[in-house]
């Protein structure tokens, strides 16, 4: 008797401590996936202490039964630990890259600008990389993104050992993942400020900064899948001012068959169309047609800003500036860096493919890029970069903008005029190139320069040490100086141009018109908002949201403005009303219906919005991540639904910037 309940005792030992073998694996990638999120957080946006934590923190734990299913599901345990390995690695790496991107960018990459953008940014400035992890503190935060990969290959042998997990532990994975994810979306669809980021005003930055990266991710996934989201919304507000007085000018418009359009057309063309139509376009004015025949130059300046503009130390942007077009309450939504802003000012549109929205014109008709308009006109035209002519796949977007003799940039041509530093020289770029064009009148010519750009140490920077000696007495930091230094190549590149224009006696029939691709976001470490010191410097306010961090100047300017006084623009404008607006300038034909901004002297309403669903309006501005609209004051009356109004017009003219490049409607 005695040996067999020593028998039974050791069969219950063997028992427990096989089922106890089990509970290390099955802890694993739970611990691992809200270690990771947990981190991630802390060191990017921030905001530990609120619900996106513990929402985050349930969507990890629910996602973990698919890393524990995937890694002992076979009987061979050395492949579930290959297994094991490979989803820890790949999770991991994940993390770093969005870590680093946000770092360096200030701003999540969804998959698009992943694919489409990130890796010419990451190997094209891998001397920025190695400075964001060994002078920037990145390190820190990757070895701690790393300790689960490493304690995992240190305690694998012994204390987490690879099992093939039994039919009761997988169903136990399997209800606490569906707890957890039920949980996190009650959570999250009984919020007001969730809810929407969920379903209809998805976006990729607020969706990581709310719901952790890889809910961003899936969602993101499951965006694209789906199709670009919800279908287009009515709306009652007309598309512009009610009209006080008869109209003077006719419409912006073109005679559009949109039930001609209709037959064989897909159903996203037929959903295009039907919102289109539903448009009013808006109306000709006293500017339409002024700079009709005039020489056009547009600049996409890298990483400028308003600040830049001073009447003593930049005079020349000051003129342009002060003595043209006067923007007060401009702004440059930054959504998918210097590619996205490109796309922003050249399109029109809001990049809503993220880093492959700019590459995925290469194949489509831009029936109404100013190249494409102004070739129309037999304008002669050429895009210029100082930068490698390859970069963001700019050889096969750029050749595809309208211009007549297509792009130039480092590598086809560039080289002759600038030499290879970094960054570029913009002044040897518009001073090499301007004597091979400025006798092919009109011309139209668009330049994205590069002197701006990040970082702005004088060992690092070839312009900030080329101009240094121009900033260092200033009243500021060494890395607010080092940016203003690299900015004063651009103001030399400009009093160069208009001093040429003038001499040759054409600056009154030459428009310049300049405008940023994002804010300088390589000013700072960190890019949480509200934690930016140098940009809150350079700004001298404290950047605590996206239309502080976004604001700018847009620069249109022509010598014969300067003859009368200068025209004042006080609405909020963007870059996206740009396009309808030099189109209307230029008295280019034109359909208003067709471009998601507006023509800031017609009769439609200011509005500017970003990819946050965030916008502003003369009335008032809207923060998407709060659910709260603050009246521009107290005496503002504000209409019965305006608010809820407004938002589904953004929603609408984003879902129209998606499926528009998504069909090539133009």
């Amino acid at each position: 008797m005695s040996n067999f309940s020593e028998t039974g005792k050791g069969v219950c030992f063997l028992k427990r401590t096989t089922k106890l073998k089990y509970f290390p694996s099955i802890f694993l990638f739970p611990v691992a996936l809200v270690y990771f999120e947990i981190v991630f957080k802390i060191f990017t946006v921030g905001n530990f202490f609120s619900l996106s934590t513990l929402i985050a923190v349930l969507f990890g734990i629910s996602y973990s039964c698919i890393g524990y299913l995937l890694s002992s599901i076979f009987k061979n345990l050395r492949l579930n630990k290959v297994i094991t390995s490979v989803l820890l690695i790949l999770t991991c790496l994940a993390y770093i890259v969005q870590y680093l991107i946000y770092k360096q960018f200030k701003q999540f990459y969804d998959i698009n600008t992943m694919t489409g953008g990130a890796g010419d940014a990451l190997t094209s400035y891998f001397k920025e990389l190695m400075h964001l992890i060994f002078v920037q503190g990145g390190i820190f935060v990757i070895l701690l993104l790393i300790l689960p990969v490493v304690l995992y290959f240190i305690l694998s042998k012994k204390h987490i050992p690879s099992v093939q997990s039994r039919a009761w532990f997988r169903l136990n994975s399997v209800f606490f993942s569906g707890v957890s994810f039920i949980l996190a979306s009650i959570f999250v669809l009984t919020s007001s400020v969730y809810a929407p980021v969920y379903r209809k005003q998805y976006n990729f930055q607020s969706a990581v900064s709310s719901f952790g990266l890889i809910t961003g991710l899936r969602l993101d996934l499951q965006n694209k899948i789906d199709g670009n989201g919800s279908d287009f919304e009515n709306t009652k507000q007309p598309a512009s001012n009610p009209a006080n007085t008869p109209v003077e000018y006719g419409y912006n418009s073109i005679d559009i068959d949109f039930e001609a359009l209709n037959v064989n057309a897909s159903q996203k063309v037929k959903e295009l169309n039907s919102y289109v139509s539903t448009l009013k376009p808006s109306q000709k004015n006293e500017y339409t047609g002024i700079f009709k025949g005039k020489n056009l130059i547009m600049i996409t300046a890298e990483a400028f800003s308003a600040e830049v503009i001073s009447p003593t130390f930049t005079p020349t942007l000051y003129r342009l500036a002060t003595k043209g077009i006067n923007f007060t309450d401009y702004y440059q939504p930054a959504s998918a860096g210097t590619t996205g802003g490109e796309y922003q000012n050249i399109f029109g549109m809001i990049p809503t493919a993220g880093g492959k929205s700019f590459k995925n014109t290469a194949t489509h008709l831009n029936y109404y890029t100013m190249g494409s308009q102004l070739n129309r006109l037999s304008y002669y035209g050429k895009a210029y970069h100082n930068n490698s002519y390859t970069y963001y796949d700019r050889h096969k977007t750029h050749t595809n903008l309208g211009y007549s003799d297509g792009f130039m940039g480092y590598g086809n041509g560039m080289e002759q005029y600038v030499k290879n530093n970094w960054p570029q020289s913009d002044y040897e770029m518009i001073s090499g190139t301007l004597p091979t064009y400025i006798d092919k009148q009109p011309f139209n010519i668009y330049y994205m320069s590069v002197s701006g750009h990040s970082g702005y140490s004088v060992t690092g920077n070839s312009m900030t040490k080329k101009h240094w000696d121009r900033v260092k007495d200033l009243p500021y930091s060494d890395a607010v100086k080092g940016y203003f230094a690299a900015n004063l190549d651009l103001e030399d590149a400009l009093t160069y141009l208009v001093g040429e224009l003038e001499k040759k006696g054409i600056a009154d029939d030459t428009v310049i018109c300049i405008a940023t691709d994002h804010f300088p976001y390589g000013l700072d470490n960190g890019g949480t908002l509200g934690n930016m010191p140098n940009l809150t410097e350079l700004y001298g306010m404290n950047v605590d949201d996206y239309f502080k961090r976004d604001h700018s100047r847009l620069i249109i300017w022509s010598g014969c403005l300067e003859k009368s006084e200068p025209i004042i623009v006080n609405e909020p404008t963007f870059s996206l009303d740009i396009l309808p607006t030099l189109s209307n300038l230029f008295g280019t034909e034109f359909d208003s219906r067709l471009m998601v901004g507006r023509d800031v002297f017609s009769d439609a309403p200011a509005l500017v919005f970003n990819t946050n669903y965030d916008w502003k309006t003369e009335l008032g501005t809207y923060y998407a991540s709060s659910n709260k609209f603050v009246p521009v004051s107290e005496s503002t009356v504000i209409p019965d639904g305006y608010v809820e109004e407004i938002k589904a017009i953004v929603r609408n003219k984003t879902r129209y910037c998606s499926l528009a490049l998504d069909t090539d409607y133009m």
